[in-house]
């Protein structure tokens, strides 16, 4: 194990972080809030901290290797969550606890949206603004940013890519070098992010309201800068605005690529998890509009049609906006909207869950058994498309469900262990390892009732959801660390 080069990258890391505090210095600068000394203080702090734990290694330069991309991956999420809490913890107007502050940070960099916040329409500008940009951040991945940047000061980084993006993602490079490909991804990110702007400002935001929103719309986080979510706008324009970038959120980037550089959507169609991710959205929407309706929760079918599309999508897409009080719907439809955030948005896209062409995979590979049982002999590969699938690949997929599920279970028996109920428990869980931030029961608007243990368990939930298990579980394992 390469720990001066760790040491080295992670001081990097920091120095680049603390330059993510003056954009709320100029909030608050101009919006005149009062809060502008918590992020002066954050940015000093952060720079000298990055700046000691760079200088002594600062000439070791080496090639990263598969063990090291993972330590730095983990230990950086976890940097991360602890430096992204400073400017939380200094400030006088939210009076944050260590705790609360780094739940807020891991649940912001991790997209989550998860928030023990109250009275968001009164709080400082500065603080509402950085709270989205961290989501941004986090939604593409500060590590494929570090990718981009690290190779101009002599650090390779394709092992760190290749730890951020586990399980079946599209293998194939868009372009030669990992840092063009981290490039790329970057300008076609910040230019769905600008075009989410100025939709939801011609829809009636305020500039500040709509690149706020563009930010953890576009980063699937759900943060927003009012406690009623988007239910404050009480607007169908700004809602299906949402829908149409949630939903572009939840689509693998390398086909927005493809399709800004073809000026073509031909690859969305040919892709087989688009395909499956569309159709689950459709059945979702078409599920949730019928039982509204029937239920008789909403006087006309167009209202339940409205709030089915926007929760489908919200939730599916791990983004956890919400315009509505759920708590009066049909109690099937919360349950089947929680568990519809297991499946989550495409691989490669910048939502949470265990992914859609994982659960593609397993679907086919169910469909197999159930053709050799009737024709044992017979020889079924699974494909995806027309492209028969690799059995390790399958295997994985296995193996990552299984781990997925255990983890689960485990964190959600240690949660109700710390005095939550059974229902907050399971939602909560969900919530933040699948990284959507909105649950069920206690944790339904806020995780302000969660005990302080049971806070750090949902830390450890969102890290492991962020990261899609292994990358951190592999830190545990004695295998790891033998020479």
């Amino acid at each position: 194990m390469n720990y001066a080069v760790v040491q080295r990258i992670l001081g990097l890391l920091l120095v680049m972080f603390s330059l993510t505090m003056l954009p709320p210095v100029i909030v608050s600068l101009y919006f005149q809030d009062g809060n502008l000394a918590p992020f002066v203080d954050a940015f000093v702090a952060l720079m000298m901290l990055g700046g000691l734990t760079w200088w002594p290694v600062r000439h070791k330069v080496r090639e990263l290797r598969v063990r090291d991309g993972f330590l730095i991956v983990a230990l950086f999420w976890a940097v991360l969550g602890v430096a992204g809490a400073a400017p939380l913890m200094l400030s006088t107007e939210v009076e944050m606890s260590i705790t609360d502050a780094v739940f807020e940070s891991v649940s912001g960099f991790t997209t989550t949206g998860a928030t023990v916040l109250v009275g968001l329409d009164t709080m400082p500008r500065s603080l509402l603004y950085y709270r989205v940009q961290i989501e941004w951040l986090g939604g593409i991945g500060m590590v494929v940013l570090a990718v981009a940047l690290l190779p101009m000061l002599g650090v390779g980084g394709m092992q760190l890519l290749r730890a951020e993006t586990p399980g079946p993602v599209k293998d194939s490079k868009l372009t030669p070098r990992i840092t063009e490909t981290a490039k790329v991804l970057w300008i076609v990110y910040v230019f769905i992010t600008a075009a989410c702007a100025l939709a939801y400002w011609l829809a009636g935001m305020t500039p500040f309201d709509a690149l706020a929103h563009s930010f953890s719309t576009v980063a699937t986080g759900g943060n927003s800068t009012h406690d009623a979510n988007l239910g404050y706008f009480d607007s169908t324009a700004i809602e299906m605005i949402a829908v149409a970038f949630m939903f572009i959120g939840g689509i693998n980037f390398s086909l927005h690529f493809l399709a800004f550089r073809y000026r073509s959507i031909v690859n969305y169609a040919r892709d087989p998890e688009f395909r499956a991710y569309v159709t689950l959205l459709g059945l979702g929407v078409a599920l949730y509009t019928i039982v509204l309706w029937l239920d008789r929760s909403f006087d006309e079918p167009l209202q339940a049609l409205r709030l089915a599309v926007f929760h489908a999508v919200s939730m599916q897409t791990s983004s956890g906006f919400f315009t509505d009080d759920m708590s009066h719907w049909p109690s099937a439809l919360p349950v089947i909207l929680m568990l519809s955030t297991f499946v989550g948005g495409c691989a490669g896209s910048t939502s949470g869950g265990m992914k859609v062409v994982r659960w593609l995979l397993l679907w086919k590979q169910g469909q197999r058994e159930v053709v050799q049982l009737v024709h044992p002999n017979a020889e079924v590969p699974v494909k995806l498309g027309r492209k028969p699938i690799d059995p390790r690949v399958i295997d994985a997929v296995w193996g990552f469900f299984a781990v997925y599920v255990a983890s689960f279970g485990l964190l959600m028996v240690l949660l109700i262990a710390s005095g939550e109920d059974q229902v907050t428990a399971f939602s909560a869980i969900a919530a933040c390892m699948n990284n959507t931030g909105t649950g069920l029961g206690e944790v339904a608007a806020n995780f302000t009732t969660i005990t302080s243990p049971g806070k750090w368990i949902c830390v450890v939930a969102m890290l492991l959801g962020r990261l899609e298990v292994f990358p951190l579980l592999v830190l545990i394992s004695s295998t790891f660390w033998r020479r």
